[in-house]
Protein backbone atom coordinates (compact mmCIF):
# COMPACT_ATOMS: atom_id res chain seq x y z
CA UNK A 1 0.00 0.00 0.00
CA UNK A 2 1.42 3.45 -1.26
CA UNK A 3 0.94 5.99 1.72
CA UNK A 4 -0.08 9.58 0.09
CA UNK A 5 2.27 12.58 0.03
CA UNK A 6 1.94 15.20 2.71
CA UNK A 7 -0.09 17.92 1.93
CA UNK A 8 1.60 20.12 4.73
CA UNK A 9 5.09 21.01 6.10
CA UNK A 10 4.13 21.06 9.03
CA UNK A 11 2.55 17.33 9.06
CA UNK A 12 5.83 15.92 7.45
CA UNK A 13 7.82 17.42 9.88
CA UNK A 14 6.38 16.28 12.79
CA UNK A 15 6.41 12.82 10.85
CA UNK A 16 10.34 13.15 10.77
CA UNK A 17 10.90 14.18 14.46
CA UNK A 18 8.96 11.02 15.71
CA UNK A 19 9.97 8.93 13.46
CA UNK A 20 13.78 10.06 12.85
CA UNK A 21 17.46 8.95 14.73
CA UNK A 22 20.18 10.39 15.05
CA UNK A 23 18.84 13.92 13.47
CA UNK A 24 21.67 16.26 14.15
CA UNK A 25 20.73 19.81 15.77
CA UNK A 26 20.93 21.66 13.05
CA UNK A 27 17.93 19.54 11.47
CA UNK A 28 16.28 19.12 14.08
CA UNK A 29 15.71 22.91 14.69
CA UNK A 30 14.87 23.33 11.13
CA UNK A 31 12.23 20.53 11.47
CA UNK A 32 11.04 22.38 14.74
CA UNK A 33 10.81 25.60 12.92
CA UNK A 34 8.85 23.95 10.24
CA UNK A 35 6.21 22.77 12.76
CA UNK A 36 5.19 26.12 14.05
CA UNK A 37 5.73 28.83 10.80
CA UNK A 38 3.30 27.84 8.81
CA UNK A 39 5.04 30.07 5.94
CA UNK A 40 5.96 28.99 2.95
CA UNK A 41 9.05 27.15 2.70
CA UNK A 42 12.05 28.46 0.05
CA UNK A 43 13.28 26.20 -2.53
CA UNK A 44 16.01 24.97 -0.12
CA UNK A 45 14.39 24.48 2.74
CA UNK A 46 11.78 22.16 0.44
CA UNK A 47 15.18 20.16 -0.84
CA UNK A 48 16.23 19.73 2.56
CA UNK A 49 12.76 18.52 3.92
CA UNK A 50 12.32 16.12 0.55
CA UNK A 51 15.94 14.27 1.15
CA UNK A 52 14.85 14.10 5.23
CA UNK A 53 11.90 12.13 3.95
CA UNK A 54 13.30 9.69 1.26
CA UNK A 55 15.82 8.86 4.09
CA UNK A 56 13.52 7.88 6.47
CA UNK A 57 11.31 6.02 3.94
CA UNK A 58 8.24 8.39 4.44
CA UNK A 59 5.96 10.01 1.57
CA UNK A 60 7.24 13.16 -0.31
CA UNK A 61 5.83 16.41 0.24
CA UNK A 62 2.85 17.42 -2.04
CA UNK A 63 3.54 19.71 -4.64
CA UNK A 64 3.26 22.58 -2.30
CA UNK A 65 3.83 26.63 -2.62
CA UNK A 66 6.74 27.94 -1.99
CA UNK A 67 8.59 31.09 -1.74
Amino acid sequence: MEHQPFTRHREAALALLHRATGLSRKAGGFLGQCVVDPSPMTPKQAAWMANLLVQEGLPPLADEQVQ
